[in-house]
């Protein structure tokens, strides 16, 4: 009897270890900044843009946007934004003033809200976004050593993820962004 206590006591730990820090939404440092591949943007397309597909050299294309910390922005100068991270009950969102890049402050935002989604069995490899009449669409690439999916997450982690996004984009009144969509790999994500 005292043997399976000791082998089942450490697996009650680890279980319960792992749904309590399931929920939780971390801290976003103000000390790291998104570091983007060169040419990444934020872009607005036109409704008939082409695709990923198809080439245009003059249309504006969003390009994948790793999510990385780092300690500088490419220009070295910041900007304050808004972003809005889940309370510890996924009831209601808190928001934090932060530092991002002046050149690319929505995509800075992303990247810190992305950054505090990483845990150790649900990663994102990047992302693209673009903006299209006043619509935000953030295109989600999961990391390949990535155990878990998107439509693993529970409750609360999507709201922290999808709720979290969507509230800092629309609050952040200069960007005039009215909604945003969701999609994996261009397929729409649905909730």
């Amino acid at each position: 009897m005292n043997i399976k206590i000791k082998y089942i006591f450490p697996l009650i730990i680890l279980a319960f270890s792992a749904t309590i820090s399931s929920c939780s939404s971390g801290d976003i440092s103000d000390n790291t900044a998104l570091e983007p591949l060169p040419n990444n943007s934020v872009s607005s397309q036109p409704e008939n843009s082409p695709t990923e597909n198809q080439s245009s050299s003059n249309q504006p294309s969003a390009t994948e946007t790793p999510i990385t910390a780092s300690s500088q922005t490419t220009s070295g100068k910041t900007t304050q934004v808004t972003l809005y991270t889940s309370d510890d009950q996924c009831q209601d969102f808190v928001s934090k003033q932060t530092s991002v890049s002046a050149d690319e402050p929505m995509n800075g935002a992303i990247g810190k809200i992305l950054e505090v989604q990483d845990t150790g069995d649900f990663s994102l490899a990047g992302y693209r976004a673009t903006v299209n009449n006043g619509v935000a669409t953030i295109d989600l690439r999961i990391a390949p050593e990535s155990k878990r999916q998107i439509a693993s997450l529970s409750n609360c982690e999507q709201f922290a993820l999808f709720g979290s996004l969507r509230k800092t984009l629309t609050s952040n009144a200069g960007w005039n962004i009215k909604d945003v969509r969701f999609t994996e790999q261009g397929q729409e994500i649905v909730f």
